[in-house]
Parts: C-alpha cells; sequence; structure tokens
C-alpha cells in the first residue's frame, strides 16, 4: 500500500482512481454504520423477534405491517448485514418462516423489494438513534449545569431527605 502512494503521481488517472478509492470508503464506512445502528437498535431489547417496536412517523407505508418489519430487521440482523447476497438468504428466510406461511404479500417480494424495504427501515433505526442520542444529549448536559437559583434540586431534596431520616434528626427549613 504505502509503494502505491509512493508512486500514485507516475499513474495517468490518478484523479479517477482516488475518486474510486473514496468512494469505496465511503461505502465501507456506511456499511459499519448500517451494522453500528441495526446492533444499538437490538441491543435495546431482550427478544427483538418479539418486542422489537420500530418508529414509523407519517411514512409507515401501505404493504407492510409491523410484524413482517420485526422479522426483516431481526433476520437482516442475524444474517449480517455485510454479507454480499444478504438480501438472497433473507429471502429464502421469509419463504421458510411458519410465521409467513400463508402470506403470499411477503413470500412473494424480490430479494430488491426486500432490499428496498430494509433500507427503508434501516433509515427509520438510523433517524431513531439520532434522536435518542441527542435526549441523552440534552439530558446530560442538563444534569451537568449547576443550580444558579441557590434552591437545591427534586434529587438533592430526596438525598437531603434520606440522610435525615437515617440520621433520626428533623430536617431544617
Amino acid at each position: 500500500m504505502e509503494v502505491f502512494w509512493e508512486r500514485a503521481n507516475e499513474l495517468q488517472d490518478l484523479e479517477k482512481i482516488n475518486s474510486q478509492i473514496e468512494r469505496g470508503e465511503a461505502k465501507i464506512e456506511r456499511r459499519q454504520n448500517t451494522r453500528r445502528a441495526l446492533e444499538a437498535k437490538m441491543a435495546r431489547y431482550r427478544a427483538p423477534f418479539h418486542q422489537l417496536k420500530m418508529q414509523y412517523g407519517t411514512n409507515k407505508g401501505k404493504h407492510y405491517n409491523e410484524e413482517e418489519d420485526r422479522f426483516l430487521v431481526c433476520m437482516l440482523y442475524q444474517l449480517g448485514i455485510d454479507k454480499e447476497n444478504v438480501y438472497d438468504e433473507l429471502r429464502t428466510e421469509v419463504r421458510n418462516a411458519p410465521l409467513f406461511r400463508f402470506d403470499w404479500f411477503l413470500k412473494s417480494r424480490t430479494a430488491a423489494e426486500l432490499q428496498r424495504r430494509c433500507n427503508t427501515l434501516i433509515t427509520l433505526i438510523e433517524r431513531e438513534n439520532a434522536e435518542l442520542e441527542e435526549r441523552e444529549g440534552k439530558k446530560k448536559s442538563l444534569g451537568k449545569k449547576p443550580n444558579s437559583s441557590g434552591t437545591s434540586t427534586p434529587t438533592q431534596k430526596r438525598k437531603a431527605d434520606l440522610m435525615v431520616k437515617n440520621s433520626g434528626k428533623k430536617p431544617k427549613k
């Protein structure tokens, strides 16, 4: 790799090669971010095949129901989103799942259609994770701010009450 970069200026199509390398790196980074988002979503549930909830917002869609979406997300995670032919395997899993024995709509989807739906679901998951991180960031920033009014916060009051109860003395007002 070092030799390539040392002698890269000798190549005629250096700009074209650089742009291909950058596109490839961006694609790898996108896959890693998607995998992390999926892992974060799954980590929030003990039994994701039964408990997983999707926050659809305004674009739920007419064709897929929540049970189908849950199965698609869980199987995508279980099969591994990094695989080359994951959507073909996902299609096979959908067809073999006893849960969808009579669901002709889902069983008749092609790998490309399942991929499109999974991409939509992953976008929803990434958006949900971003909202959760934002809320946690706000909570942490609120927790770090000192109380400038001089009064104690409810948490501080509860701690003081517990200390008073344990010591047997009456609280000061």
